[in-house]
């Protein structure tokens, strides 16, 4: 799994002209799910998630969690993320999963995600053509790759 996480004011996730997701202060998590992602995947990128430390404290020093810090998340499936850019000027997207098993991998993502942090994630639509708004706070934007640990 690829995640790319930002620390946002406030966020938001557009469907069709309707607002599927909004949140206030917290993360923007974009998510891709790859062939080989599983279950260990979901567990140690919500633990790294939900415990990076890039909220101000009281100081104005990265110190806070986002549970810490009372801040919401918002996880928007990203298919894109898992592209190779190695050959040409057109990125491939072999490494990213099908529907049918990325779906159940971000479902349980944010499920996840939601009990760690303890209040709902708002999520877009896996699939859909989704116009994803944010203000980027700081800006603070962090990239993990499950496959990358050490």
């Amino acid at each position: 799994m690829r995640a790319v996480i930002q620390r946002v004011s406030e966020a938001s996730v557009t469907i069709g002209g309707r607002v599927k997701s909004h949140i206030g202060p917290g993360l923007l998590v974009l998510l891709g799910v790859g062939h080989e992602d599983g279950q260990e995947d979901i567990d140690w990128l919500v633990r790294k998630v939900a415990a990076l430390r890039i909220f101000d404290d009281a100081d104005g020093v990265m110190n806070l969690s986002v549970t810490e810090s009372g801040g919401e998340a918002l996880v928007v499936s990203q298919f894109t993320l898992m592209a190779s850019t190695k050959k040409g000027n057109r990125p491939s997207y072999v490494g990213a999963a099908g529907h049918e098993k990325a779906v159940p991998l971000y479902d349980r993502f944010c499920e996840a995600l939601s009990a760690a942090i303890g209040k709902p994630v708002g999520t877009g639509e896996f699939g859909a053509d989704m116009k994803v708004s944010l203000v980027n706070d700081g800006p603070v934007t962090i990239c993990i790759d499950t496959k990358n640990r050490e």
